[in-house]
């Protein structure tokens, strides 16, 4: 049952990663209109229930989602004591004094046009206006891009701003004249996600969120995480895709509350511990949890 909630986002607390040690995943038979409240519709206590009140009380009408199965259709529900409930979280953004040098620049730039005596695409160009003008050379245009430029300089009568990264790639166009780019910064924790909206030109922190780390409800420390990975094949797949969209939330929260176009955000640096590196890239995280700690 505690996979089945985790597989419909419902958050029950779990702290032992679902091994039925902790005693938090506790769910209740309920009914509804078309189906009664029958506890026959679950399976029946097993070894790992039964340990566990020989070490704990576990009322009799209450069941460790960790090792319970439905067997008919059933409703559960979920005691005040065993949701993870929603948190407000803030981490306050430490401003210290920096030379700002984003990795992202913004050029705007004025391409010729078309001409029989000089044939050459639109593309090339652009790369010969970007180097005339801004001295930038060796860059390249992102592939998803492709269909943008001709359109892009067509609406800015020849004139377009590019964003150029590490001096290397052009990842956003826009028409005429842009001066507009933002990143965010995200501290990753076990615990808590923390995001921070900054204008890149200027270093200006422009708005701040964080939540709970939702892969909490498949274990609350590290370890627990590691262990559910080992005992769940799939598990850092279920686990990545929690935290990716986490992340996803917060951004389009940020682009929100700062009054800002979510296409205007241009670059993203995340900072974590190595396993939560590995969940957030989508690696495995288990040869963390075992030593030498393999990285």
């Amino acid at each position: 049952m505690l996979d089945a909630a985790r597989n419909l986002g419902v958050d029950i607390d779990s702290v032992c990663g679902g091994r039925g040690i902790c005693g938090r995943c506790q769910i209740t038979v309920g009914s509804n209109p078309k189906i009664d409240a029958d506890p026959d519709r679950l399976s029946k206590r097993g070894k790992t229930e039964l340990e566990y009140r020989g070490r704990r009380s576990l009322e009799d009408d209450h069941r460790l989602s960790c090792a319970v199965t439905a067997l008919r259709d059933v409703v559960i529900d979920v005691p005040p004591g065993s949701q993870v409930h929603r948190q407000v979280v803030r981490k306050r953004a430490g401003v210290i004094s920096i030379a700002v040098d984003p990795i992202v620049r913004l050029y705007y730039i004025e391409v010729g046009a078309p001409s029989m005596y000089e044939p050459a695409g639109d593309l090339e160009r652009v790369m010969t206006a970007l180097e005339e003008q801004w001295q930038v050379t060796g860059v390249v245009l992102e592939n998803r891009l492709l269909a943008d430029l001709q359109p892009a300089l067509a609406k800015g009568v020849r004139s377009i701003t590019v964003a150029v990264h590490s001096g290397k790639r052009i990842i956003a166009v826009w028409p005429g004249f842009h001066d507009v780019s933002y990143g965010v910064a995200f501290d990753i924790g076990s615990t808590t996600i923390a995001g921070h909206l900054v204008d890149l030109a200027s270093g200006r922190v422009v708005a701040s969120s964080g939540r709970m780390n939702p892969q909490i409800r498949f274990g609350e420390d590290l370890m627990s995480r590691v262990s559910y990975v080992m005992m769940n094949p799939g598990g850092d797949a279920a686990m990545t895709r929690a935290v990716r969209e986490a992340i996803n939330d917060i951004i389009g929260g940020l682009a929100h509350d700062g009054g800002v176009d979510r296409k205007d955000i241009l670059d993203i640096t995340l900072v974590g511990n190595p396993i939560m590196h590995h969940l957030v890239l989508g690696i495995d995280p288990t040869p963390l949890g075992t030593a030498p700690f393999a990285l």
